[in-house]
């Protein structure tokens, strides 16, 4: 992954993504990370959209721990409920 603190950040946006592969380039202020630049190859403006929304990823978080704790169904009984051969 490349670092990048922002005060020496000279090259171009373009320049920058340029040179995006599979890992993102990270730029900091003052060490700390503050954005990122990352491929979007293979991902559509929803997808991108709903994993960076703090609310719905609450919701699946949510989720996955009710699931965790009380379990699921199976594939059977979910098509036996929505009445689907």
């Amino acid at each position: 992954m490349k670092t990048i603190e922002l005060a020496n950040a000279t090259a171009t946006l373009a320049e920058y993504t340029n040179d995006l592969g599979d890992e993102p380039v990270i730029l900091t202020k003052n060490g700390k990370p503050i954005a990122a630049l990352v491929s979007l190859e293979n991902v559509d403006a929803e997808t991108l959209a709903l994993s960076t929304n703090q609310n719905f990823m609450e919701l699946i978080e949510h989720a996955r721990q009710q699931h965790q704790a009380e379990g699921g169904i199976s594939a059977e009984e979910m098509r036996r409920r929505l009445k689907i051969k």
